[in-house]
Formats: structure tokens, sequence, C-alpha cells
């Protein structure tokens, strides 16, 4: 439908007319409700009024803040990456029940590409090849990869290598420039609680962010991923898709790399844990020169105890890890430690957990001589040992781990539990490893071993001086099971 232009015009006049009585009324109620005072607008003049002091502190914290993001963010980069897996369906890689639709329970697993996304660190630059520093579980598996600079350039990169047990990868991209930034390393043995720190990736998608925080705590473990890392925890929001970007301090260093978060919706809850950095900078040669981590390994199972444990071992009020198990052959062996052996240290730094002494001893090159303080019987006696190479085969071949089990103090309420009386002394089995002597011997957690090779053992201190491998050729086991006492047959330890 068209309209006459003059009546056009005419509607347009009586709007503006209209709409010029609505303001002037608008201003008259203003200016009634207020007086005689004229209408406020809004002006540049400051919110509020600071103490130039404060004002001037702060300003040089964000200062500070900025240029730590300037100075660092260019080393940081994302990463997508495209793996294969297997599934029923492609819906079943969605995070919802996709339409309604149901799976089909009878169908082949086949295989499809799913896309990842994580962060990273460019911690060398060295010729064309930039290596960036992440997690396992971001680069570890993947078919393909690619890194995004802060910059938005994009390039394709491969994989140098990968470790599961500490969960980093270092991967690398070519290039001709020469600017690429490069991360400073930090010390993280000097990381304190309280210390302000900044996290940096690329969480939920969100490229090159950057949160605040302090850390929360250190020492932390216990991921759910497998990692003998000991963490850093951080306040500063780490988010899905942070995973392998650095953690920065105040200097502009990287102190950790960016791993998990402990949550409950999937979202940042402010526990945000990091790899400490000094725990991953001699891989990334390893990495470089053999695309694999060198552990050392001396051939040993070790446990943390409890009070139970330490005062039958007579080593009650010392930090430390129980030798539960020895390997048979290994350097630990050969150079005299014991099964029962309790460490308290290494080269004469005090042992703080089982996860720490793991690392130290793995952090040590094969051939290396090492001095460990155990105590052994209720006193202190010093083993120097020469440090092996780990071999996944052998590790895994328990065949050789003497005797196979770890033993546990008849204590009350183990006794109430497996429902022993006050009269049997002992030791109890638990955990027998599958393949291993204690296995050979038909031993079953629950069993009470009330002597070795003949002689009555009362608790662990005795148990584990019977087991001696030095003086026996063969030992045997008197075991209560099931109301009855048997023995079990000999075991060569050669």
């Amino acid at each position: 439908m068209k309209l006459n232009s003059k009546k056009l015009i005419g509607i347009t006049a009586v709007a503006v007319l209209t709409f010029s009585v609505f303001s002037f009324s608008c201003n008259k109620a203003i200016s009634n409700d207020m007086g005689s005072g004229q209408t406020v607008f809004a002006d540049e003049s400051p919110a509020v009024t600071l103490p130039k002091e404060g004002l001037a502190v702060t300003e040089a914290l964000q200062s500070t803040f900025r240029s730590i993001s300037d100075t660092v963010l260019p080393a940081v980069v994302e990463i997508d990456i495209t793996e294969k897996v297997k599934a029923t369906n492609p819906m079943d890689q969605l995070p919802f029940f996709f339409f309604g639709q149901p799976q089909n329970q009878d169908s082949e697993p086949q295989e499809y590409e799913q896309d990842g996304l994580g962060s990273g660190v460019i911690v060398r630059h060295t010729g064309k090849n930039v290596y960036v520093l992440t997690n396992n579980h971001v680069a570890g598996s993947a078919d393909s990869i690619s890194v995004k600079l802060s910059d938005g350039r994009e390039f394709d990169a491969e994989l140098v290598g990968a470790d599961e047990r500490i969960d980093i990868a270092l991967i690398k991209f070519e290039t001709d420039d020469d600017n690429i930034t490069v991360a400073k390393m930090g010390d993280s043995d000097n990381v304190k609680t309280g210390d302000i720190c900044l996290a940096m990736g690329t969480p939920l998608g969100y490229f090159a962010s950057v949160t605040q925080g302090i850390v929360s705590a250190t020492g932390r473990s216990g991921s759910g991923i497998g990692s003998i890392s000991d963490f850093i925890q951080t306040d500063a929001a780490i988010n899905k898709g942070n995973s392998g970007g650095p953690l920065i301090n105040i200097y502009g260093e990287v102190i950790g790399i960016n791993t998990w978060i402990a949550s409950e919706s999937g979202g940042s809850n402010g526990l945000g844990f990091s790899i400490p950095i000094n725990n991953v900078k001699d891989s990334i040669d390893d990495f470089i020169t053999d695309g694999k981590i060198s552990y050392g390994w001396m051939g040993v199972s070790l446990v943390s105890v409890t009070d139970d444990y330490l005062k039958e071992l007579n080593a009650s009020d010392k930090n430390g890890a129980l030798v539960s198990q020895i390997f048979l052959g290994s350097p630990a062996a050969e150079y005299g430690m014991q099964a029962g052996d309790y460490i308290i240290a290494l080269n004469d730094k005090k042992v703080k957990s089982v996860d720490a002494l793991v690392r130290d001893v793995g952090s040590l090159r094969a051939g290396e001589s090492a001095s460990f303080t155990v105590i052994r019987g209720g006193k202190e006696i010093t083993l120097d040992i020469k440090i092996g190479n780990r071999d996944d085969a052998v590790v895994n071949d328990s065949s050789k781990l003497w005797p196979g089990f770890v033993a546990v103090p008849l204590s009350d309420d183990v006794r109430s539990k497996i429902k022993v009386d006050d009269k049997i002394k002992g030791i109890v089995v638990s955990n027998v490893q599958e393949k291993s002597p204690a296995a050979s011997l038909r031993l079953q957690s629950g069993d009470v071993i009330t002597a070795v090779n003949d002689k009555k053992i009362k608790n662990l201190s005795e148990f584990f001086n019977a087991l001696d491998t030095a003086d026996n050729d063969y030992i045997w086991f008197d075991v209560y099971t099931n109301g009855n006492t048997v023995k079990t047959q000999k075991f060569s330890l050669k």
C-alpha cells in the first residue's frame, strides 16, 4: 500500500510534535521532582577517590600483569589435535544424548576421528625447529597436531616424545622466523604458598587467556591420571583447554605446566594443579635426544605406611618409604637392599614421601651411584647402589618381584576382619601379585604367615629379617589359613 507524500509529511510532523511535547513533559517532571536542581548526566570523573599512595600501588600491580602478559603470551600456543577413537556410533562422542536416538548395542565398534584442544608453551628454538611443551593427555596419542601462535599463524606439528608417568609431551613445528618468543624457565623449588601467579592458555576455546591468583599449596598429589608428579595448587582459574599451558610467576617465568582441576562440574572451582617445571626440565633434552624419558631404576616396590607399620619396624617418627618388595637380580638386590628396608634419605636428602623418592630415583642416570639411608631392624645403615635404567618390560614382570605380596601387621583391627584369635602370631598377606613367587606358592590375601624357614615370627621386623635373600638359597612359609597351618613349597632365590 502506497502513502500520499503530503500525508506522510503530515504524519511525520505530528510525530515530531508529539515527541517534543513528551520530552518537555519529562524534563518538567524531572525539574519538579528535583526542585530547582538541574538534571545530572554521567561524566568522566573517577567513580571513587583513591589515596594517591594506594592508587600508585594498584597501578603498579596492573602494569606488572600487563607486562607479564605482553612478554609471555607470544610463547603460549593453542594446540589442536585429531585422534582416532573407536565407538559403536559417532554420536557416542557427543556429551549428551543426541535427539533422543537410542544407541545400537549390537553395532560393531568403528573408528572415528575426534578433535581435541589444549595449550602449550614454547620452550626451545633450535634452527628451524620450535619445541612446545604440553601434557601427554593433550598430544601424546594424537594422529595429527597443529599449533596456533598468539599472532594467529598456524603450523603443522609433530610429536617428539611423550611420557604417561609424568603426563608431559613435547611437540615441534618448523619456521624460518628467527623472532619466535621462547618462554623463560623459573625455579619451581622456590615457589611458596601465597605467591602470586598467572595461568595462561586456551580455556574452553578462548585463545590466549590469562587468569590470576595465588599458589594455594605445593607438593600436592592424587590426580587420578597416573602422574608421579607432585603438583602446585593454585586458585588461578583453570578450565578445560588450559591443559599444557604455563603457570607463570611475577617475574614472567614458567613455574609449572597446568595439568588438571578438581571439579565435580568440570568447570573451575579454584582448584587447579600444575606440574612443577623443575620436574620436567631435563625431560626436554631426553625427548629431543631419545624421543623418551630415561628413568633411573633400582628395582623395588615402595609403599607409604601407617603408624602400625612404623612401630613394628622400630621406625616411629620417621618420614620415609617402605621397600615392600624387591626385584630379584635388580641393582637394589645386588647391592644389598632388602624387602622391609625403610628408606629415610637419598644422598643425604630426607625422604618426604613415596612419590618424591620415586621422582628422585627416576631423575638419576643409569650407572650413577646413589647413597640410601635405611632403617633395618631398628638401626640405620647406608647402602651405595649403582642405578640401572628403567625398562617397562622388566618392571611389569612380577615373576621376579619378591616376595610378591605386601606384608601387613596383624593388628587388633586386622584380626577382627580376618577372624583370627590372639593365639596366632605373624603377619598378614595382602595384594598378591599375579605370576609372582607368592602366587606360585599359592598364597592368598588374608593368609597369616607364622614362620619363615621353620623359624617362628611374631611381627614385621622378624618377618623381613627372615626374608634375607643374602643368607638363604630357598625360602618357605608356614601359613595359617582357614583354621589350619600348612607349609608351602620351597622357593629358589637363585
